[in-house]
C-alpha cells in the first residue's frame, strides 16, 4: 500500500512518557518545528507506576533538569499532594526532595503545557518503522500507512516495545496500564541494525482508600515547610494529604513462599531483567529470608480517586495469592484491590551502542532516551529526554553537542555510566554514584546548570535573569558575614544558648556559621540586620559557608578530574593501531569510541596500563602536529 506524507519536521519523538514530553519541550523550545508521538494521548506524561517525584539522587536530577529549562520541576509544583526533604539527619549532599504527585493532574498539566507550546505539534499515533537513508534518519512511518520527515528522530518508547504483562501464569501483550504494546516496531528496529535485549519491571496493586484501617498504620506526613522543586519558585503553601507506613511480616512471607512455584518470575516466564534496587516482593523474601519484615507505605494516587498505591510490593503471583498475602498485612486486612500488582517485560537498546551526546552510533541524526536506554524511573527518563531533545537540535543545526561530565550534574553521571559502562539491568540513579556529590547538591543546581543552558537557547531570559539574582544575592550575603565581625561580649551569650564554645577573640559571623550548632537562622539574635533572601539562596548560603573547607578538596580533585576529560579523543582513531594496548582494551576502544581519556579509562576492560599507552600516544601525535 502507498504510503501518504503527512508533514515535515525538525525533530520528531516517538513516545510521550517522561522522557518524550522533556525531549519535545527541548526541541521546540530551542527553536525547532517538533513533533511527539504518543500511542495514546491518555499517556503522556503518565504515571503507571508510583505517583511520586524525587527521592533520593532523583530528587538531584529533577532539581536539574528544571534548572537546565526542563519541565519536570515545574509540573510537580502545580500537581504535588505531599512534599518531603529526605536524609535531613545527613549531609546537604544526599538531602533529596521528595513529592506525591496527583497522579492525573500530573497528566492533565503536562498535556496542557505540551498543548499550548509554540514550534510543538502533537499526535495520537503507533510509529511502526524509520526511514533511514545513506546511515542517516529521515522521517517515520505509522500503522495507518503516512509517514513524517525529520532532520533527527528522538525515540523515547519507555516500555511499551513488545511489552508482556504477567500475572501469574497469565502473560498477554499489553503496554502499561492496560494501553495498547508497540509489536511492530521493535521488529523493524531490528532490521535498522538495533540489538534489542529485554528488561522487565514491576508495579504493586492499587486499592480503594475505603478499605485500609489507618489506625494500624503509622502516619507519614508532609513537610510543614514545603520545599519547591523549581528554581522558578521561592514559596508553595498547599493542604497536604497523608502517607501511611506499614509492614510485611511473617505470615506475608509465608504464603508467598507457599506459591513462590505460581510466580511468573519464578516460574521461568519471565526473560527480562528485573531491577536490583527495587525487587518483586516475592524475589525480597527469596533473597532476604532472614529477614522478619519489610516496610511498605501506603500512598494516594491524588485528590479525585479512592486509589492507593501500596509501594513496596510489586508482584507477579496470580490475584489470589495477592488478595491473600496483602490481606495478612496491619491495615490491609480488609482492602478491595482495584488493580492487581504485576510485571511488564519490554525491549530496549544496550546504552553502550550510544554516544554521550545520546545520539545512536549506527544511525546519524537517530537518538534515544528514557527506559528505552536501559534506565528505570520518571526521573532518569526525563533526564535523558531532556539531553535528547537538546542534543538533537544541536546536532541539526550544527552545533557541538552539550556532554555534561561526572563533576557538572548527576544528569552527567546518568549517562556516561549508561554508555561507558553500561547496565545489565534497569538503572537507577543513586547518590553513592556520584563521586563529587558534595558539589552536585540539589540547592545549587541552577548556578552550575542554567548558565549553560541559556548558551544553547534553552533557559529563558526570565530564568537567567533569577539565576543571575540569586548568584548576586548569595554572593553579596556571604561578602558581608565574612566582613561583620562580632566580639566576645556580643556573641558569648548566644553561643552558650545554643551550647556552642564562647568566644576568646573576635569572629566574623562567616566563621561562626561553620560551627555546627550555629544556623543562618539561630544567628539572628546577634545579626538582626541583615537582608531578607529568597529560599533557594538561603537553602545555598548556609551550605556553601559551612562546608567551605571540604567543597574547596573536592573541587580539587575535580580539577584532577578535569585533566584527563579535556584529553580529546578523535571519533576516526583506530586504536589497533596503537602499539601496547591489551586487545581487550583495543576492542573496547574501537567499540565505544570514548570522547576523552577520561571516558577511556571509566570503560570496563581498560586498565590504567592501557591508559599510559593511550596518553603517550597522544603525546607522540602532539610532538608530530
Amino acid at each position: 500500500m502507498e504510503h501518504i506524507l503527512m508533514g515535515e519536521y525538525d525533530i520528531i519523538v516517538v513516545g510521550a512518557g517522561h522522557a518524550g514530553c522533556e525531549a519535545a519541550l527541548a526541541s521546540a523550545r530551542m527553536g525547532n518545528k517538533t513533533l511527539m508521538f504518543s500511542i495514546n494521548l491518555e499517556a503522556i506524561a503518565m504515571m503507571p507506576c508510583n505517583p511520586s517525584i524525587g527521592g533520593t539522587g532523583k530528587g538531584h536530577l529533577v532539581r536539574e533538569i528544571d534548572a537546565l529549562g526542563g519541565e519536570m520541576g515545574k509540573n510537580i509544583d502545580k500537581t504535588f499532594i505531599q512534599s518531603r526533604m529526605l536524609n535531613t539527619a545527613k549531609g546537604p549532599a544526599v538531602h533529596s526532595l521528595r513529592a506525591q504527585a496527583d497522579k492525573h493532574k500530573y497528566h492533565v498539566e503536562m498535556k496542557k503545557t505540551i498543548e499550548k507550546e509554540p514550534n510543538l505539534d502533537v499526535k495520537q499515533a503507533e510509529v511502526v518503522d524509520l526511514i533511514v537513508e545513506d546511515g542517516k534518519v529521515c522521517g517515520v512511518v505509522t500503522k495507518t500507512h503516512t509517514y513524517y520527515l525529520a532532520k533527527a528522530v528522538i525515540l523515547a518508547t519507555g516500555t511499551f516495545l513488545r511489552s508482556k504483562i504477567f500475572i501469574g501464569d497469565s502473560a498477554f501483550d499489553s503496554g502499561p496500564n492496560g494501553l495498547a504494546p508497540s509489536m511492530e516496531f521493535a521488529d523493524n528496529l531490528m532490521k535498522h541494525g538495533m540489538k534489542l535485549r529485554r528488561f522487565k519491571t514491576g508495579t504493586p496493586a492499587r486499592a480503594l482508600a475505603s478499605t485500609f484501617d489507618y489506625s494500624k498504620m503509622e502516619e507519614q506526613k508532609g513537610d510543614e515547610k514545603i520545599v519547591p522543586f523549581s528554581f522558578m519558585n521561592d514559596h508553595l503553601e498547599k493542604d497536604q494529604i497523608s502517607c501511611w507506613l506499614t509492614y510485611t511480616n511473617e505470615e506475608t512471607h509465608t504464603v508467598i513462599r507457599n506459591n513462590f512455584h505460581r510466580s511468573a518470575l519464578f516460574g521461568g516466564q519471565i526473560e527480562g531483567i528485573g531491577p536490583r534496587y527495587c525487587p518483586s516482593i516475592e524475589d525480597k523474601v527469596n533473597r532476604f529470608a532472614d529477614k522478619k519484615r519489610h516496610q511498605l507505605f501506603v500512598e494516594p494516587e491524588g485528590l479525585d480517586t479512592e486509589e492507593m498505591y501500596i509501594q513496596g510490593m510489586s508482584s507477579s503471583l496470580p490475584e489470589d495469592v495477592q488478595r491473600d498475602f496483602y490481606h495478612t498485612i496491619p491495615g490491609l486486612e480488609n482492602i478491595i484491590i482495584t488493580r492487581p500488582a504485576y510485571a511488564i517485560e519490554y525491549d530496549c537498546i544496550d546504552p553502550l551502542d550510544l554516544k554521550p551526546s545520546l545520539e545512536y552510533r549506527m544511525i546519524k541524526n537517530l537518538f534515544c532516551a528514557g527506559q528505552f536506554n536501559g534506565s528505570s524511573g520518571y526521573e532518569e527518563a526525563a533526564a535523558q529526554g531532556l539531553m535528547a531533545g537538546i542534543n538533537a537540535s544541536l546536532e541539526i543545526n550544527g552545533k557541538e553537542p552539550l556532554v555534561l561530565d561526572r563533576s557538572e550534574a548527576y544528569i552527567g553521571v546518568l549517562i556516561d555510566d549508561l554508555v561507558t559502562k553500561g547496565t545489565n539491568e534497569p538503572y537507577r540513579i543513586m547518590t553513592s554514584r556520584a563521586e563529587y556529590r558534595l558539589v552536585l547538591r540539589q540547592d545549587n543546581a541552577d548556578l552550575r546548570l542554567t548558565e549553560k543552558s541559556y548558551a544553547i537557547g534553552l533557559a529563558s531570559e526570565e530564568r537567567y535573569q533569577r539565576f543571575l539574582a540569586k548568584k548576586a544575592e548569595v554572593d553579596a550575603e556571604i561578602q558581608r558575614l565574612e566582613e561583620t565581625i562580632v566580639y566576645p561580649k556580643d556573641a558569648n551569650a548566644f553561643l552558650e544558648s545554643v551550647g556552642s564554645a564562647p568566644l576568646k577573640n573576635r569572629s566574623s559571623l562567616a566563621e561562626l556559621i561553620k560551627r555546627p550548632e550555629v544556623t543562618y537562622e539561630n544567628l539572628i539574635v546577634i545579626d538582626g540586620d541583615r537582608p531578607q533572601l529568597s529560599s533557594h539562596a538561603l537553602a545555598q548560603l548556609e551550605v556553601q559557608i559551612k562546608y567551605e573547607g571540604y567543597i574547596s578538596k573536592q573541587l580539587a580533585q575535580i580539577e584532577r578530574f578535569k585533566k584527563l576529560e579535556t584529553k580529546v579523543l578523535s571519533e576516526d582513531m583506530d586504536y589497533s593501531e596503537i602499539d601496547g594496548l591489551r586487545i581487550e582494551a583495543m576492542q573496547k576502544l574501537n567499540q565505544l569510541k570514548p570522547r576523552s581519556v577520561g571516558q577511556a579509562s571509566r570503560i570496563s576492560g581498560v586498565s590504567p596500563a592501557d591508559i599510559n599507552v593511550l596518553l603517550v600516544h597522544l603525546e607522540k601525535l602532539r610532538r608530530k602536529r
